[in-house]
């Protein structure tokens, strides 16, 4: 019986994140205000009291999330991960809580993600669709028949939901001929940008940089990545991951898949939101969930 904490990521977002950890935690507060002076502006204010437009700027979603997470792990007493894992930005969160990653420099590191995704929106329009009730096998194949635009599979949620990521047009093109294939739903989110495809492609660049400079600990317990869903303790192999991660896409399903195989049997996700618990359950129906928020 083996313990496994997960992390959201981008989309768990509400105005009052964090205020009671804030509020009624000295530690915590101390945290908010060092991430306050790293980024340079306030983000406390805007995750406590921010509308619901603020929150959903990339610059600030991003870190707010990670400080969520982040903030809630480190001020709860005695939690020991026997293995550790996050959804696509909650991989950063995950690397803070297993060791590997020093608080500061994850959210440097967050902080630069956020602004290169952000550049990389702005270069080329492009969005993101999910597409429920189809098997992830037929997404793969319906979206590889569409060879003039860019489209491919950017986040294995759960079985009977992938999230599909490309330009406009072959997000357009997609959701039309995953309707004809039979899917329930083909919906196109709002979201900013092709997050995990190749249109990410000059952000990786820019977060390569960043990531390769910051120094990575061992773990004190495996960190199962987005990239291959597989366990990994070595820095090295971490940060490679880690880079790759932005144009690969998100393998949740089989993260989940391969932690209960390894003896999960408790998943408690750490920071906004339940979203993760309810994937959990639709991988693993056995599986006992929690949230620390």
């Amino acid at each position: 019986m083996k313990h496994a904490f997960v992390f959201p990521g981008q989309g768990a977002q509400f105005s009052g994140m964090g205020k009671d950890l804030y509020e009624q935690n000295e530690q915590a507060k101390a945290l908010f205000e060092q991430a306050n002076e790293i980024l340079g502006f306030r983000i406390s204010d805007i995750m406590f009291s921010g509308s619901e437009e603020e929150l959903k700027q990339t610059k600030v979603t991003q870190p707010a999330v990670f400080l969520h997470s982040v903030i809630a792990f480190l001020t709860t007493p005695d939690l020991k991960p026997d293995m550790v894992a996050g959804h696509s930005l909650g991989e950063f969160s995950a690397l803070v809580a297993c060791g590997a990653l020093q608080f500061e420099d994850a959210l440097k590191l967050v902080a630069k993600r956020a602004a290169a995704m952000q550049k990389a929106c702005e270069l080329q329009p492009s969005t993101m669709a999910a597409v429920l009730g189809l098997d992830d096998a037929k997404v793969e194949e319906v979206v590889g028949n569409i060879l003039d635009e860019v489209v491919v599979p950017a986040n294995y949620n759960c079985p009977g939901q992938l999230v599909i990521s490309g330009s406009i047009a072959g997000i357009d093109k997609a959701c039309e001929a995953l309707k004809a294939a039979g899917a329930k739903r083909a919906l196109v989110l709002q979201v900013g940008g092709a997050f995990h495809s190749p249109l990410m492609e000059p952000a990786r660049l820019e977060l390569q940089e960043a990531i390769e400079s910051t120094q990575f600990q061992t773990p004190n317990c495996a960190i199962y990545q987005n990239v291959d869903a597989q366990p990994y303790t070595n820095p090295a192999q971490i940060k490679e991951n880690l880079i790759n991660q932005l144009t690969a896409p998100v393998r949740w399903t089989q993260t989940v898949q391969n932690m209960v195989a390894d003896g999960a049997t408790q998943f408690t996700e750490v920071g906004p939101g339940a979203v993760l618990q309810g994937l959990v359950k639709k991988i693993h129906k056995e599986a006992i969930t929690a949230g620390i928020n």
